[in-house]
């Protein structure tokens, strides 16, 4: 594979990425190349120890949407990370979706269980109007109680799901730095 065709490569594999982003690694890797044909190399020898180019513009792609949702954590961004993270290969299909969908239920349960606590009150009126005879001071005072229960639920909630999320994100970037070449000690 010459250079042209290494770059063509490169350029489709990184679809994911802006038009500058995409211009910056391709420009890297081409001084890769002028610096190996300085060397005296030919640029099938520079090609080959580079690796495939379809694999480096996965794990660009990925570190790309681990870094965005880094620094900007919403729901799409993790999910695109998560996915860009999987496609480094098969066996991060276990290794990161696993996870993933485990501490999405943990979050997902926990908010569900304070949204229906505090509208706890609200089912124990509109109970009482549908079956006329039936309202319970005690009934009313309890759902009360789990009202309050359910707030501190949900307060809990957002900063655990900010937590999980942060934590998540730090698991995909170092999945991602382990299945690009292991981990470096500096």
């Amino acid at each position: 594979m010459n250079k042209k065709q290494f770059l063509q490569q490169l350029d489709s594999a990184l679809q994911g990425l802006s038009q500058e982003e995409r211009r910056d690694i391709l420009q890297d890797y081409e001084e890769y190349f002028a610096s190996g044909l300085e060397e005296g190399k030919s640029e099938e020898e520079i090609a080959s120890a580079l690796g495939s180019p379809r694999q480096i513009g996965k794990e660009l792609a990925a570190s790309h949407q681990v870094e965005r949702a880094r620094t900007t954590a919403t729901a799409g961004n993790v999910m695109r990370a998560v996915w860009a993270v999987i496609g480094l290969g098969f066996f991060n299909l276990i290794i990161v979706l696993a996870p993933f969908v485990a501490l999405m239920g943990f979050v997902l349960s926990g908010w569900l269980m304070g949204v229906s606590l505090v509208a706890s009150p609200l089912l124990v009126l509109v109970s009482a109007v549908i079956n006329l005879g039936t309202f319970v001071w005690f009934d009313l005072f309890t759902s009360m109680a789990l009202c309050g229960i359910g707030l501190f639920i949900l307060i809990g909630m957002f900063f655990a799901t900010k937590s999980v999320m942060r934590g998540f994100i730090r698991y995909l970037k170092f999945n991602a730095s382990f299945v690009k070449g292991g981990l470096r000690h500096d």
